[in-house]
């Protein structure tokens, strides 16, 4: 009889079948741990990447009668200064959201989305645009700065006129009306 080879020692590296499942669920369950993880990092990130809802805009005398588009990139806020006083309006087309351009020569805002067109008023004078544009609160501090609080948000006549969306100013020189006058 012929004599077979010898059989190499076998290390005792068998995995049984419980041991099997054992890592199985293991895996699946830092998978889904490990999702569960990426998911929460999603919904609650740690940077806020909108501008301060308030602001401090300068001195009522920095501007000059007509729009001024100086916070229009940083803030979205059109500063509008009349012959009886200032206010701040809102950027956003009622429409769709859209940032309206402002049109020096034909004294209007435009959306160039739909083509929503606005007075400096605010008023809807042509276009898809449901209402006026919103007016931001606005009030002058102690220290003569404008300070425009974009939390605070009015569109309707007679309403956005009120001190809280508009102050008085006359002048250079001269100083802001008080709030409630």
């Amino acid at each position: 009889m012929a004599e077979s080879a010898p059989q190499p020692a076998v290390a005792n590296q068998d995995i049984s079948r419980r041991s099997f499942l054992k890592l199985g669920w293991g895996a699946l369950l830092g998978f889904f741990a490990s999702s569960a993880g990426a998911t929460l990092r999603f919904i609650f990130p740690n940077v806020l990447y909108e501008p301060p809802q308030t602001f401090k805009a300068g001195r009522p005398e920095d501007y000059s009668i007509g729009v001024s588009t100086r916070w229009l990139k940083e803030q979205r806020v059109w500063i509008i200064r009349t012959e009886e006083g200032i206010y701040a309006m809102w950027a956003r087309c009622t429409h769709l959201g859209c940032t309206p351009n402002w049109f020096q020569a034909e004294n209007r805002f435009r959306c160039p989305c739909h083509g929503s067109n606005y007075t400096t008023a605010g008023d809807v004078i042509a276009g898809p645009a449901p209402k006026p544009l919103y007016r931001c609160a606005i009030r002058v501090l102690a220290s003569g700065d404008l300070l425009i609080d974009k939390s605070v948000l009015e569109d309707r006549p007679g309403l956005r006129e009120k001190p809280q969306f508009f102050v008085k100013y006359t002048g250079n020189n001269s100083t802001p009306a008080p709030a409630n006058a």
